[in-house]
């Protein structure tokens, strides 16, 4: 089968794409015909070696990329009574993706409705997953509540903004341009604003009548959580589920008793698919939203496995706002 590997960690330029065995499913394992994967930040972490001595994501050099994806299972493993042959599955937090088979724990894959497309069930089930979790579990917001969202026009940006409006929240979003702004004012934020070297802050306040949001989400890292940290309320939550802009490394947890007895987590998802009922229910939940219509996914960026390098430069160019996926096969 052909496949997309690296045997060392870089830029682009270490992806090889390779023929390679058919792997056999082990006995907890289904073995999947794959359609489309995912691309995903994961993925140029990975290749960049960020995950080299990770616990929670444990993949090793050599690895085939790709940590998201859905097609047909063709065999199941020995212990595997919830899938069987020819069942549409997703799956993300495994990787193998960018090949034309992948083994995936039947623990990690979920069924897909037969109205949902490989392509957008592919788009969907990471960038869903997590913005389910960080919504539902992390910040338990509900109707009344009020988040700030950074990096609004990315791919889970935008997916936290439908999601949080679909609760009744209300969605303070911020991003780099006036073109990703208008991006995520389509989605659905409240108040849509720019970066504008951490000045985010005081306008959120001066928004919210002094007091801050309930919540922030920041995938942003260095170059924004301090200021996250005065956009929240006293005893607010500051959600640090990425660091695209780098990891800030010099934070002294007095900052947050400082910053009004702030409560900060930097939560993974692979913590928050502990089983395979919770990755079907995060999995339903998403798929449903789809198909009612309160929830869209644009898929801006289409690629094969010849193309993939161009992939991972769009992406770390910023130049997809959407979420891009690869077709195999």
């Amino acid at each position: 089968m052909k496949a997309i590997r690296i045997e060392e960690y870089g830029g682009p330029e270490v992806l090889q794409r390779v023929d390679l065995d058919i792997p056999a499913p082990g006995p907890d394992d289904v073995l999947v015909r794959v359609g489309c994967a995912g691309i995903n930040f994961m993925d140029v972490h990975t290749r960049q070696g960020k995950y080299k001595t990770s616990r929670t994501y444990p993949v090793r050099l050599p690895c085939t990329l790709g940590m998201e994806g859905a097609g047909e299972v063709v065999a199941t493993g020995a212990n595997v009574t919830s899938f069987k042959r020819g069942d549409r599955v997703a799956w993300c937090i495994s990787w193998g993706a960018y090949a034309e088979y992948a083994v995936v724990p039947a623990a990690r894959a979920a069924h897909i409705p037969a109205a949902v497309p490989l392509d957008l069930a592919a788009a969907a089930i990471f960038q869903g997953s997590t913005a389910h979790y960080l919504l539902e579990d992390v910040a338990q917001l509900s109707a009344g509540s009020t988040c700030l969202v950074h990096a609004a026009s990315g791919g889970i940006g935008q997916l936290l903004v439908q999601l949080a409006k679909r609760r009744g929240v209300t969605v303070y979003a911020t991003t780099s341009s006036e073109a990703k702004a208008e991006v995520a004012r389509q989605h659905g934020a409240d108040h849509v604003m720019l970066y504008d070297e951490g000045r985010f802050a005081e306008r959120v306040r001066e928004a919210t009548g002094g007091r801050g949001v309930d919540v922030v989400f920041d995938a942003v890292g260095r170059a924004t959580l301090r200021d996250s940290f005065r956009a929240t309320r006293t005893r607010g939550l500051v959600v640090n589920y990425g660091s695209v802009s780098g990891s800030l490394n010099d934070l002294d947890p007095i900052e947050l008793g400082e910053a009004g007895s702030l409560f900060l987590t930097r939560p993974r998802l692979a913590d928050h698919l502990a089983d395979a009922g919770t990755v079907q229910r995060r999995a339903d939940e998403i798929f449903a939203a789809l198909l009612d219509g309160t929830l869209q996914i644009e898929i801006s960026g289409r690629y094969t496995l010849d193309n993939v390098e161009a992939a991972h430069e769009a992406l770390e160019s910023r130049r997809q706002l959407g979420k891009s996926v690869m077709t195999i096969g």
